[in-house]
């Protein structure tokens, strides 16, 4: 069995001789690093499976490097160990995008086993970069929790697709569980026992996805020391992924569509076609007719992709499903933290239910886990909610990220497209909410298409 690969961080002190010999006795291999740009430049250069970073305190973690590994490295376990540290603190890392953490005065065996926690089923974390997992799936980890009339169309639209080859497109809000069904397909489908890789389009630049997607020979690149292989090499014979697949630039989705009508590529830098088998499967949370409109989405892809489309439907939706999610998350954290003795009140499963959760079924698992971390071993009540919860607090219901480094100009194009989508293509309601006449954001929708069409016309000479 291939070795984890552990990328270790810490501004003082190191590894001891003793545990480094524990970590090879667990088929682990250590790599150790000093300071935030090492992390990154070792990220580009090897593929890890987890990364664990160590310090006194709570506060010397660097909360920069935790934001980082969330925007570009979702799919990398971070582990968070220290020598000290109250739990607000705690809390304000999982916030930041730490996976796990270890409260504990020396560094020593016990890490090998919450790594061991956090890289599941084999070789979770390989690659690092994106989500591009091919791992066996846990089918008592990856379900649909609800008995709702829109929930179980889902349920019945994944029987008649799973066992076909037909590309699926899953559209639906952010935080709707598009990647569960995916993996829902994959697991029902004649390729269960083989690989689902899935990569996010949205947290990778552009100077990277192409690189993930295909791979690299030796020598494509400085730093590419070895050959890597891409997504579509990791999937073949399995299910490959495309999570919010408009976020991918139009040359891109170009080169990604001959990809598909191949069904065959060329790793960067290499001369040899690569012949694939893979069942392909995308997801994304924009309006398509917005996105086709802009640009934004191929034409020539989407219809790829389009052959069946399965809708998600937001959590205010389904309120009644809320009550069985509350259950489902409410005993996976208070296992995982030892808080047993945990229940929920009734006054507080009122707010829950009334809430309208903008960030749908991601924002309620947030908020049940930090409810059981910062909760005492008792009832949990309204009063332990957010005020946002108990005021309903929750704006128009759409919430649009942002992610940090994103230039003004692409934070405009996302904020003025969800904006649309949110309203279902309404440009008068949309400019209303924008502060903008119509004919300014119908004048902004203009030159977003130009410069789309400009990236097109370029690519194609």
């Amino acid at each position: 069995m291939e070795s984890l690969r552990v990328l270790f961080f810490t501004l003082n002190g190191s590894i001891t001789p003793g545990l480094k010999d524990a970590f090879t006795k667990s088929n682990m291999s250590v790599r150790e690093v000093r300071s935030i740009s090492d992390v990154e430049k070792e990220l580009t250069k090897e593929q890890y499976h987890v990364l664990v970073q160590r310090a006194d305190t709570v506060r010397d973690i660097p909360v920069k490097l935790l934001q980082f590994m969330k925007v570009t490295y979702p799919a990398l376990p971070t582990i968070i160990s220290v020598k000290d540290g109250k739990i607000e603190d705690v809390v304000v890392l999982v916030k930041a995008g730490a996976d796990d953490f270890v409260v504990a005065p020396h560094f020593d065996e016990n890490i090998i086993r919450v790594i061991q926690r956090n890289v599941k089923s084999g070789i979770q974390g390989s690659g690092g970069v994106g989500r591009r997992n091919p791992v066996q799936i846990n089918s008592q980890e990856v379900t649909l929790i609800g008995k709702s009339p829109a929930i179980e169309d889902v349920r019945s639209a994944i029987d008649l697709v799973a066992d076909s080859e037909t590309p699926v497109l899953i559209t639906g809000e952010s935080g709707t569980g598009k990647e569960v069904a995916a993996r829902l397909i994959h697991m029902r489908s004649r390729r269960a026992e083989r690989p689902f890789v899935a990569i996010n389009c949205a947290a990778l630049p552009r100077d990277v996805i192409e690189n993930e997607l295909f791979g690299h020979d030796k020598g494509a690149f400085t730093g590419a020391v070895e050959k890597k292989s891409g997504c579509f090499e990791l999937a073949n014979s399995g299910t490959l992924f495309f999570d919010e697949i408009a976020e991918m630039s139009p040359d891109t989705q170009a080169k990604l569509l001959r990809a598909i009508e191949q069904k065959a590529f060329r790793r960067l830098g290499g001369k040899e076609e690569i012949n694939v088998d893979v069942r392909l499967v995308a997801a994304t949370n924009k309006n398509i007719a917005v996105a086709l409109k802009s640009g934004e989405f191929r034409q020539d892809l989407y219809y790829r992709f389009s052959v069946i489309e399965i809708y998600m439907p937001p959590l205010r939706e389904r309120r009644e499903d809320i009550p069985l999610l509350v259950d489902h998350f409410f005993s996976l954290f208070k296992q995982r933290y030892g808080r047993m003795k945990q229940t929920i009140a009734n006054d507080a499963m009122k707010f829950l239910v009334e809430y309208n959760w903008p960030g749908n079924v991601r924002e309620l698992r947030n908020v049940l886990e930090r409810v059981v971390v910062t909760g005492s071993n008792g009832s949990i009540r309204a009063e332990h909610l957010s005020a946002r919860i108990l005021k309903n607090e929750s704006g128009n219901g759409y919430i649009v990220n942002i992610p940090i480094g994103t230039s003004s100009e692409e934070a405009e194009r996302q904020l003025i497209l969800q904006t649309l989508t949110y309203l279902k293509n309404n440009k008068s309601k949309a400019a209303k909410m924008l502060g903008l006449s119509r004919k300014t954001l119908h004048n902004k929708l203009n030159k977003m298409a130009a410069r789309n069409k400009a990236g097109l016309q370029h690519e194609e000479l």
